[in-house]
């Protein structure tokens, strides 16, 4: 027979999202398992202060402030400042195609920082750490779900590549964009290529980028230079170069000195010479959501409910909020005495969060939409609106403060504590 355990949360994946939810809940007395399938994701914060002397980890994330509260809020970001984190002052978004520009201040907003650049192993290793000094928290690794019940006696039943049955209260998938545990549950999504690959990686530049986020709209789709700090001064970036799939396949065919030659003229020099690139990457881009986010004892968040694209960098941060009002959402339904698994209880998550990640959604797609379009008269109207909002300061002002996470309904974790 095989070993069955009971416990109140499931969480699958234990990627930034599925872990800071499980921090979320840290302090309470719900019993949570983390379920990882890959053996290689635990990340101990010293071994990654060490690995910044090795260069750069190829995945960054463009943290908001709101995003920084959260993972303040949980107890990681005090262990992210002892690693490597490159916050920006400014951001620098222009029209290749045109004489479009809009520059972005943090003085402007009367703020210290527009956000910080992190590499991705810095905040997974801050959230481990978290975990590990939790005491009603599990994480195992190398362990796969192969089998999702229906809902039944109030909970689900996870049945384990290991033979092991887990029954929850509640399920969370949080295992990325082709979360398979989403799949299970039999929730469909809708998903569309944007027909465009995204190349990463980091390069060295000649000049400093000066805490400057940079994002150039070529013809083929957006370039993004990303701040990266270290020891030798500010002259590292991150790149997100999201172009057509023939073209990201002959720059992805081309020696190191030939891409940076590329690179520079694609970014018109703006930080001089690419002195140098780390490995290349190259993936698609699809964006795609979840035609629902929750059921009976079931949640998805993160990539597992939602993909859009990178132009905004708002991904990671999507889901970190969706983490945050899913705390807010269990932790409210304990105290009325409520089932965390009933569908009811698990819908008020879902409509506070299904609303402002389709609404982002459609801002991404209408972005690429408009960049994308080689009409003389469109390109013109468009180069005029964006000098036309860079110099309306208000206007400019309310949309940073939005993609801040300074403004709006905010969940509990991403709310900053009230100054006395």
């Amino acid at each position: 027979m095989s070993e069955q355990i009971q416990v109140d949360v499931v969480i699958v994946g234990a990627g930034m999202v599925g872990l800071t939810l499980a921090a979320g809940l840290a302090s309470n007395d719900l019993n949570i398992l983390i379920l990882e399938q890959r053996i290689d994701s635990l990340l101990d914060i010293d071994a990654v202060l060490h690995a910044q002397t090795q260069g750069f980890d190829p995945r960054v994330s463009a943290l908001t402030c709101a995003s920084q509260q959260i993972l303040t809020a949980v107890g990681a970001w005090q262990y992210m400042q002892d690693c490597r984190i490159s916050p920006y002052e400014f951001m620098d978004v222009w029209d290749g195609e045109g004489t479009g520009h809009i520059h972005f201040s943090a003085q402007d907003l009367h703020e210290p920082v527009l956000g910080h650049i992190v590499e991705n192993r810095v905040t997974l290793a801050a959230l481990h750490k978290v975990i590990k000094q939790a005491n009603n928290i599990e994480l195992e690794l190398g362990v796969s779900v192969v089998e999702l019940s229906n809902s039944e006696d109030g909970c689900r039943s996870i049945s384990l590549d290991d033979g092991r049955v887990i029954k929850a209260s509640l399920v969370v998938a949080a295992d990325g964009a082709l979360s398979k545990t989403r799949q299970m549950a039999g929730i469909p999504m809708w998903e569309w290529d944007y027909g465009h690959d995204a190349i990463v990686t980091t390069v060295k530049t000649e000049k400093q980028h000066g805490e400057t986020a940079w994002q150039r709209f070529t013809e083929d789709g957006p370039l993004a230079f990303l701040p990266l700090s270290s020891d030798d001064r500010e002259n590292y970036c991150s790149i997100v170069w999201s172009t057509s799939p023939l073209h990201a396949k002959t720059l992805m065919a081309l020696d190191d000195k030939d891409f940076c030659v590329e690179l520079e003229l694609a970014f018109e020099q703006r930080l001089g010479q690419i002195l140098s690139v780390d490995k290349r990457f190259s993936f698609p881009l699809k964006q795609r959501h979840a035609k629902r986010y929750v059921e009976q004892n079931f949640a998805a968040i993160g990539d597992a409910a939602h993909t859009i694209h990178p132009l905004a960098g708002q991904g990671v941060n999507l889901g970190l909020m969706d983490a945050a009002q899913l705390v807010d959402t269990l932790l409210e339904a304990k105290n009325r005495d409520e089932s965390i698994g009933s569908e009811n209880v698990l819908k008020r998550f879902q409509r506070a969060r299904r609303t402002e990640n389709l609404q982002m959604s459609a801002a991404m797609e209408g972005f690429k939409r408009l960049f994308d379009n080689k009409q003389p008269l469109l390109r013109l109207a468009r180069n005029m609106g964006m000098n036309l909002l860079d110099q309306l300061a208000p206007i400019k002002n309310h949309i940073v403060q939005d993609a801040m996470g300074l403004s709006g309904n905010l969940p509990t974790l991403a709310k900053r504590p009230i100054k006395e």
